[in-house]
């Protein structure tokens, strides 16, 4: 059986985590799209498994936890009439992602629904990676309410940022539909122990949430999964690269670097090598 040269999988693992379509990929690496996508799958299961193993016992202050809407092969309203065996889930998923507000590094995500189960999954993975008391913030989103405390018990302070929206302008309806409304205020509210008002805050995960969908197109384009299982491995993918091997422009050091999980620079062929 032929084996993939080193180049060739770090040239088709850089051109996905840059936000290429794997059609795309493979019309330019010159290799076919079932090679690009078990290129993806091993080198994403081997992703999340270094993840797991590697960021744990954080000492971190500030945490910031948002959920990002993708799809999986269709979306929701069209996933009903589908009927295909090979597809296990259609329809709306969402990754639920939580940020490091000083070093910027994603210490957890979760894909799954938009409900409390999946919420109190996330907050456990959550807790299970952080060696101190933190202070989380969250948007208004109602499943947290239930998932913080249970995950945490007492030991977190957690405020919630619940912003609040004029109505939708424009002449027309595509722009009502795809201009975000202006924002007329928020409000911070705190929901268990002594959160610093000053330090309540979302701009990095939301930040983040541009991040994801410019270097995974999964949102807004025509480049989306059409299998779960591979959308959580491009997701994998797309954090190990972020946390690892991506300079921050701020930090001018990886967010794995600045967070003290390691001292050097990781390259594409070193995650592309998790999976040998």
């Amino acid at each position: 059986m032929n084996k993939l040269p080193i180049a060739k999988k770090v040239q088709i693992i850089n051109m996905l985590v840059e936000g290429m379509s794997s059609r795309a990929t493979s019309r330019i690496a010159d290799v076919s799209i079932n090679t690009v996508t078990k290129l993806l799958v091993d080198t994403g299961k081997a992703c999340q498994s270094f993840h797991d193993e590697t960021v744990h016992s954080l000492n971190s202050k500030r945490i910031e936890a948002d959920e990002i809407w993708s799809f999986v092969y269709a979306k929701q309203k069209n996933a009903n009439s589908i009927v295909n065996t090979e597809v296990e889930k259609a329809g709306d998923v969402w990754t639920w992602t939580a940020i490091d507000a000083d070093s910027k590094m994603i210490l957890s995500w979760f894909v799954g629904d938009r409900d409390v189960d999946t919420a109190y999954a996330f907050m456990c993975d959550v807790k299970s990676r952080l060696n101190s008391r933190v202070q989380l913030t969250t948007d208004g989103h109602k499943a947290y309410l239930n998932a913080v405390p249970d995950a945490f018990g007492s030991n977190i302070d957690y405020a919630m940022l619940i912003k609040i929206y004029g109505e939708p302008t424009g002449p027309s309806n595509s722009e009502r539909q795809y201009s975000a409304c202006d924002r007329i205020g928020f409000e911070k509210k705190g929901i268990i122990g002594k959160p610093v008002a000053g330090n309540v805050s979302t701009s990095y995960v939301e930040r983040q949430n541009l991040t994801i969908r410019m270097h995974m197109r999964t949102r807004l384009t025509n480049a989306f999964s059409k299998k779960t299982e591979n959308h959580c491995h491009a997701i994998a993918l797309h954090f190990v690269y972020y946390n690892f091997c991506k300079i921050h422009k701020t930090l001018r050091v990886t967010p794995a670097m600045e967070a003290g999980l390691t001292k050097n620079l990781m390259s594409i062929e070193d995650m592309v090598r998790l999976s040998d």
